[in-house]
């Protein structure tokens, strides 16, 4: 019987998204080598230099340092869950669609909640989250550095601080964010944190790096409720990632390859010349697009995560016609907005692979173009101009060929 399906064959696209980020061909060719078992003793060794580099890559000494088998979500949840039991209080700073995922996932815990918000484009302010915690035990602050659905990045040390005055664990989402802008583990004293690999660490997606502090840890390990889940149960989990290896479920062996080759480039061009990388590009990806006369969703510059820029859909302008035609003619593809945001804006993301010169300013031809063909009015080669203005002047570095 004939086989109708052919070989696999996707595009090759320029992934100028939120997540997930094109990858460095040296991902792929990790993601291309021999599959071993997970209980295999080269596989060990190969487990320890992952955990090896995550540190690294977080900053920390935190025991508790491997990449869960989920998304980023899965990273939400086994924080959350970990966290709360009967009992217990927790304030979640929403400010976007997934800050609020956190809050949802907490609705699943019998923890007593505070939701504390922000309009979208801007973070959520420390002030009014002291404000709730006066008064209470409060066992958890939960909060996005990065929130990808408004373009907005939080500074977490004011609720480091807001969380010392009332006892609480300090939970942050570095979904966004991790090997793109300046997070420490340790120095900002964060509890646990969790991030996703297909986004600023151009791994492929399925897993979700999570470190947890020596203090979090004491409090999974004297619960007095059983975690709401077995899968996301970190005490059970860290069993296979810690030094017996006890199995507790088969992991994604071929993602893990790739996350440590991702890992192994994050390392070789440091944390801080990386992070400096996505602040340049960002810039000169502002300055194009403002050149072309769109405007952007977050106003305070301070407040612009530096890995996803939101950008206005300009009125007249159908913002799918323009994301299907960068699609279809130049193999581009950006992100629209989505929740309250949906059909307002684009998502413009530059992260880890893609925050590159070259792309950013492929990027601006090709929306350029697209721009005019769907009647918006500015002057043609503004955008890549202003861009290239932008790059004399600064000096930004550079992501070596491979």
């Amino acid at each position: 019987m004939s086989n109708p399906i052919g070989e696999l064959r996707p595009p090759a696209r320029l992934m100028m998204t939120p997540g997930p980020s094109s990858m460095d061909p040296r991902v792929y060719r990790a993601l291309a080598t021999p599959l071993v078992g997970h209980l295999d003793p080269w596989f060990r060794g190969c487990m320890d230099e992952t955990q090896v580099l995550l540190r690294q890559v977080f900053q920390t000494e935190n025991r508790i340092t491997f990449p869960l088998s989920a998304s980023g979500s899965g990273g939400i949840e086994a924080s959350v869950l970990n966290s709360l039991e009967p009992g217990d209080e927790a304030i979640c700073c929403v400010n976007g669609m997934f800050s609020q995922r956190m809050y949802v996932i907490a609705q699943h815990t019998p923890a007593t909640l505070h939701l504390v918000e922000a309009p979208y484009g801007k973070p959520v302010d420390p002030e009014d989250v002291r404000k709730v915690a006066k008064g209470r035990k409060i066992k958890m602050i939960g909060l996005a550095q990065g929130e990808t659905s408004s373009g907005v990045v939080t500074n977490i040390d004011p609720f480091r601080q807001v969380a010392d005055e009332c006892g609480a664990l300090l939970v942050v989402d570095a979904v966004a964010t991790l090997a793109g802008v300046p997070l420490n583990i340790d120095k900002q004293r964060v509890d646990i944190c969790f991030s996703g690999s297909q986004k600023a660490l151009s791994a492929p997606p399925g897993m979700s790096p999570i470190t947890v502090s020596p203090r979090a840890e004491e409090v999974f390990r004297t619960r007095k409720t059983k975690v709401q889940s077995w899968y996301f149960d970190l005490s059970t989990a860290m069993n296979y990632w810690g030094k017996d290896r006890l199995y507790h479920h088969t992991p994604p062996i071929s993602l893990i390859y790739a996350l440590r080759e991702a890992m192994r480039i994050v390392i070789e061009e440091g944390l801080e010349p990386r992070w400096e990388r996505h602040h340049q590009n960002q810039h000169a990806l502002i300055a194009g697009v403002e050149a072309l006369g769109l405007k952007l969703l977050v106003e305070k510059p301070a407040d612009r995560l530096p890995t996803v820029t939101a950008v206005m859909v300009p009125a007249g302008i159908d913002e799918l016609k323009v994301r299907n035609q960068l699609l279809e003619e130049f193999n581009i593809e950006i992100a629209g907005g989505i929740g309250a945001l949906k059909g307002q804006i684009w998502r413009l993301g530059l992260m880890g692979y893609c925050s590159q010169k070259q792309f950013v300013l492929e990027l601006l031809g090709a929306l350029d173009k697209v721009l005019v063909d769907q009647g918006h009015r500015h002057e043609p080669g503004a955008g890549v101009g202003a861009a290239v203005r932008y790059y004399t002047q600064a000096e930004v570095p550079a992501l070596t060929a491979r």
